[in-house]
């Protein structure tokens, strides 16, 4: 599978889908292997700590504190890291609808998460995209 880099047909084709697990993002101080056992589907290390991406009921289940819960939305189109403009372009949408967008991008995908309560109002603003219409 070849990544895709032209942004118009990304734009076109990212069939976005929405992850049912509700998710969280804590942060912590120490080795990150000592947090594996939470299964993380993603962490950062900044100055500060480090960034965890938690399922919400393994933080909880943890004791860890978070401040909001969010909605993992994955472009399943295949992406290029070289690719210009798509985080742009998909935040710019999720703005206008006043709908923070929090991007990781992967090696195939680029992930989204966005405010739990806000999920179908962006689903149906990346269709936009696509010309297609969303129901949840």
């Amino acid at each position: 599978m070849a990544a895709i880099t032209d942004l118009n047909e990304l734009l076109k084709t990212m069939s976005p889908k929405v992850k049912a697990d509700d998710y969280v993002f804590c942060t912590v101080t120490g080795a990150i292997k000592d947090y594996l056992t939470l299964e993380p589907i993603a962490f950062f290390h900044e100055d500060e700590g480090v960034t965890l991406v938690l399922k919400q009921q393994d933080a909880c289940n943890a004791g860890l504190p978070f401040d909001g819960i969010f909605k993992l939305i994955t472009l399943t189109v295949h992406s290029s890291l070289e690719a210009v403009g798509l985080t742009a372009a998909v935040a710019s949408k999720l703005a206008s609808y006043d709908i923070s967008a929090n991007v990781i991008a992967a090696y195939y995908h680029d992930h989204i998460f966005v405010q739990k309560e806000k999920v179908d109002i962006a689903m149906s603003a990346l269709a936009e995209f696509s010309g297609e219409s969303w129901v949840p």
